[in-house]
């Protein structure tokens, strides 16, 4: 007669949190149908162009410029909205002044407000009669319908990203900690780049990577202010479109493989500056 053994009927231990195995199989399937597809799609449709079609494509110059002015627009914008997107986050949650809700309010407007509406807003603004552009023209700055009204658009569309990413990393930073600095006697600045922003560096990088992926493919805000002139101001999700509607399917595909593999590569590149940042800073750990 066998003896019993007790670890024979041992029932599988409850999860902490309930429901894990269908959250995570919804999970996949939603990212599966919304990304994973599409970019397979769009990876077998580039690879059956062949690679010296795939190449002449890509090193065509009227796609490599259009590819130069949206990821360099895009860099810039990212940049701007870093540094005023700290600025501006440091005064929302350091300061109390009449108004603050409404400013509060209104960087979120980007978010709800249609890009074609904002791409009309800012051509209007700063076009040669506009409000802003008709005292910027004798001065011979010219932003409507040039590269610098894409950078221009692309600010306003990524500036939410940078601010609603670092202010609530900005909340969690006590004030003693500045007053400590002051008190062994760090000034103002010794303060900022050496107490603050090293805390700050990986929620500043990832607003960085948010704005500057959103400006990369941003298309209805820019088509109304850039102008649209091929080799000057033309950006790439304008030509994929233009591709389109030649039915020349072929470059189009290119083209978006292209900006797929470019901004994987520099997505992969922040990624890794960011957990340098939090290994370094011990942010996030």
């Amino acid at each position: 007669m066998k003896a019993h053994n007790p670890t024979r009927w041992r029932f599988k231990r409850p999860s902490v949190i309930p429901g894990f195995g269908m959250a995570l199989g919804l999970t996949l399937t939603w990212l599966t149908l919304l990304i994973l597809i599409p970019l397979s799609g769009l990876a077998v449709r580039s690879s059956a162009l062949g690679w010296e079609t795939f190449w002449s494509i890509a090193l065509d110059p009227r796609t490599l410029n259009a590819l130069r002015i949206s990821f360099g627009s895009a860099f810039i914008a990212a940049i701007v909205n870093a540094v005023f997107g700290i600025i501006l986050a440091w005064v929302l949650v350091r300061y109390r002044f009449p108004g603050k809700r409404v400013i509060d309010a209104m960087v979120d407007l980007p978010f709800a407000l249609p890009t074609a509406v904002a791409g009309i807003a800012l051509t209007t603004l700063y076009a040669p009669s506009g409000w802003i552009g008709q005292f910027l023209t004798p001065l011979g700055i010219k932003i409507a319908f040039t590269p610098a009204g894409i950078v221009v658009a692309l600010i306003f569309v990524g500036l939410p990203f940078v601010v609603r990413t670092v202010q609530p990393v900005m909340e969690e930073i006590d004030k003693e900690v500045e007053e400590a600095a002051a008190t062994l006697g760090a000034n103002r600045f010794q303060t900022i780049f050496r107490v603050l922003l090293p805390g700050l560096a990986p929620a500043v990088l990832t607003g960085f990577a948010l704005a500057f992926a959103r400006g990369v493919g941003e298309y209805g805000s820019v088509i109304f202010i850039a102008g649209n002139l091929p080799f000057k101001s033309e950006i790439a999700p304008l030509l994929i479109i233009i591709k389109l509607e030649e039915y020349n399917y072929a470059a189009a595909t290119g083209i978006a493989a292209i900006m797929l593999i470019i901004s994987f590569a520099m997505l992969l590149v922040i990624n890794l500056i960011q957990s340098w940042s939090r290994r370094r800073y011990g942010y996030g750990a």
